[in-house]
């Protein structure tokens, strides 16, 4: 199984950006995904998730900012983050679970400058 992230980058506070996560290497249509962070010194932590429905999960920091969506068709997932924060800074980790087994991708970098 691959799961690759893309779309960080730089934005200023108050800015916007949105992540995409492609996965691939699996034939099931019942898996979850999610969008963990982790900021330099701190634990990674749980931002979004969506699951094998489309029930979702947001950290209580993102409620009313991020949104996630998934589509299981193609086997993607977008967190759409509005009215970023500097404290939102942090490596974005793209997970796939599929069955009882955990997909991690290699994350990206998202800057929010003050």
């Amino acid at each position: 199984v691959q799961v690759v992230e893309s779309g960080g980058g730089l934005v200023e506070a108050g800015g916007s950006l949105r992540l995409s996560c492609a996965a691939s290497g699996f034939t099931s249509n019942y898996y979850a995904m999610g969008w963990y962070r982790q900021a330099p010194g701190k634990q990674r932590e749980l931002v979004a998730s969506i699951s094998i429905g489309t029930a979702t999960t947001y950290a209580d920091s993102v409620k009313g900012r991020f949104t996630i969506s998934k589509d299981n068709a193609k086997k993607t997932m977008s967190l759409q983050m509005n009215s970023l924060k500097p404290e939102d800074t942090a490596v974005y980790y793209c997970r796939v679970v599929v069955g009882w087994e955990f997909y991690w991708g290699q994350g990206t970098q998202v800057t929010v400058s003050s």
